[in-house]
């Protein structure tokens, strides 16, 4: 696994993954650590990756789901 987006308020672990940045969601305000395995760590994807999750949180919302406490990201 690459990248992963896991939500802070969780008790999933981070280990193994460099910090690349954190996401609030709009809707509800949850922040989401990006994570990316460290021999494939690259900002420009991580921003990529920032403005996928985005939407996909938002498309949650709109169908009353709940966020997963891990979610694997795009390359």
């Amino acid at each position: 696994m690459r990248a992963v987006a896991i939500k802070k308020s969780s008790r999933e672990k981070t280990t193994g993954f460099q910090e690349m940045g954190t996401l609030r969601c709009d809707g509800c305000g949850e922040a989401f650590f990006i994570g990316h395995n460290p021999r494939w760590a690259d900002h420009w994807v991580a921003a990529r990756q920032a403005k996928w999750l985005e939407k996909v949180l938002g498309e949650e919302h709109e169908r009353d789901r709940k966020h997963s406490d891990r979610i694997e990201l795009p390359d």
